[in-house]
């Protein structure tokens, strides 16, 4: 069963080792695939140079997640 994306939004992000990463802020969806590809913990700019920023520094791989429950728990190598 899925999750409703807007459930997701402002969630705490955490590494399973108890690591504070930041707030679920926006979301890269895949919509060949029908899924999440990245969740990131800053908003998105219009700018090009800043939102390469900010997919390589404030961003998670969607493939890195183990758990969505009270807080998006995420492995400890993907940040």
């Amino acid at each position: 069963m899925g999750t409703r994306l807007s459930k997701l939004y402002g969630m705490d992000i955490f590494t399973d080792r108890g690591k504070f990463l930041g707030n679920a802020q926006d979301f890269i969806l895949d919509l060949e695939a029908g899924e999440v590809s990245r969740i990131l913990t800053e908003r998105l700019p219009s700018s090009s140079e800043e939102a390469r920023q900010v997919l390589r520094e404030k961003s998670i791989m969607y493939k890195n997640v183990k758990s969505i429950e009270d807080v998006i728990v995420v492995s400890q190598s993907s940040k």
